[in-house]
C-alpha cells in the first residue's frame, strides 16, 4: 500500500495529514509530500528504525511544531498547532520518552525533586477521582512515592497516570513503557484497548517492543527516512503468515534497509532557517 492510501473509514479520520513538509532549521527535510490518515478507534504502532521520524511524527501530531497551513495536520477536524483547545481539553494527549521534563494534559510537570507522587497526581485539577483511583490501582502507584527517590520505572508510572487523567480521544505515545516491567506494561494495554473499545479512542504508539502486540494493535504504519512505506491493518499483513510473531517482520524490514543506499542530504540555501517553508517553531512550541 503506497504512502497516499489512508486507513479509510466511513466516519472520517482522528488523525489526517496531507502532504506535509518538515525540517528543522537548518537542517534537511525529515519529511516531504508526508500523508497519512488514522480511523477513529485505532491502535496503530508506528514502526521504523532510529531516526526514520517517528518520534518528530508524534511531536508534530501533538501540537509541538508547525507545518504549513492550518489544513495539512489535523487532529479531531482541528489544527493540531493552531487549535490549543485540543491540548488543554486533554483531547490529545502525547507521552515522550523522557521522564524528567515530561509534558502531561496538565502542563510541564517535572519528575523530579522532593515531591510525592500523591502531591503530583491530586494536583491536577478537573480529573475524575474515579478514573484516577483507577489508575493509581492499575500503574500500582504508592502515593508516598518521593520522586527523587524512586526508580525510573516508577517514575514512568506517575508519568503515564498524569497523562491519562483526562479521558484523552486521540493518544499519541512515544516510547512510554520502556521503563515498566512486563506486568505493568500489560495491564497497560490493556487499559488502553478498553479506552479504544469502549470510547472510540484512537492511539498511534512508537515502539521497538513488540511482545503481545500482534493482537493489541488494529493498524501498523512503517516509516523508512522520512516516507510512510506500508500503512495496514494488522490483521491483513501479508508477512504475518509466513513469520513466527510482529518482531520477526519488523525485523527483516529493518534488516533490508541496512542493504539501501541512504538518501543524500538536501542542501539548504536559506540563510535564516526560519524563513524555509519547511521550519519548525520551536521557540512557539516550547510553551505547549
Amino acid at each position: 500500500m503506497s504512502s497516499k492510501s489512508a486507513m479509510a473509514h466511513e466516519n472520517g479520520s482522528s488523525i489526517k495529514v496531507q502532504a506535509m513538509q518538515f525540517a528543522y532549521p537548518g537542517q534537511s527535510p525529515i519529511f516531504a509530500d508526508f500523508s497519512l490518515q488514522i480511523a477513529p478507534g485505532s491502535r496503530c504502532l508506528l514502526v521504523g528504525a532510529n531516526g526514520s521520524g517517528k518520534t518528530t511524527l508524534l511531536k508534530i501530531l501533538a501540537g509541538k511544531h508547525m507545518v504549513g497551513g492550518r489544513d495539512v495536520v489535523q487532529v479531531l477536524n482541528s489544527s493540531a498547532f493552531h487549535d490549543t483547545h485540543l491540548v488543554c481539553s486533554g483531547d490529545l494527549a502525547y507521552l515522550g520518552g523522557s521522564w524528567s521534563k515530561t509534558v502531561s494534559s496538565a502542563g510541564e510537570i517535572p519528575l523530579q525533586g522532593d515531591i510525592s507522587a500523591e502531591q503530583m497526581i491530586f494536583g491536577v485539577e478537573g480529573t475524575d477521582p474515579e478514573r484516577r483511583e483507577k489508575l493509581i490501582e492499575l500503574l500500582d502507584i504508592d502515593l508516598q512515592w518521593r520522586m527523587h527517590k524512586v526508580s525510573d520505572g516508577q517514575r514512568r508510572r506517575v508519568q503515564i497516570c498524569l497523562g491519562l487523567l483526562y479521558p484523552f480521544k486521540v493518544l499519541l505515545l512515544d516510547e512510554v513503557t520502556v521503563d515498566l516491567d512486563v506486568v505493568a506494561r500489560m495491564d497497560l494495554l490493556e487499559f488502553l484497548q478498553e479506552e479504544c473499545d469502549q470510547r472510540g479512542a484512537t492511539i498511534v504508539y512508537a515502539t521497538h517492543i513488540f511482545d503481545g502486540l500482534e493482537t493489541w494493535a488494529t493498524h501498523l504504519a512503517y516509516i523508512q527516512e522520512g516516507e510512510l512505506r506500508r500503512v495496514e491493518k494488522l490483521s491483513e499483513l501479508p508477512e504475518l503468515k509466513s513469520f513466527t510473531n510482529l518482531l520477526s517482520v519488523v525485523e527483516a524490514w529493518l534488516r533490508s534497509e541496512t542493504k539501501l543506499e541512504k538518501k543524500k542530504p538536501v542542501s539548504t540555501t536559506t540563510s535564516n532557517p526560519r524563513s524555509s517553508p519547511f521550519g519548525s517553531s520551536r521557540h512557539m512550541a516550547y510553551y505547549r
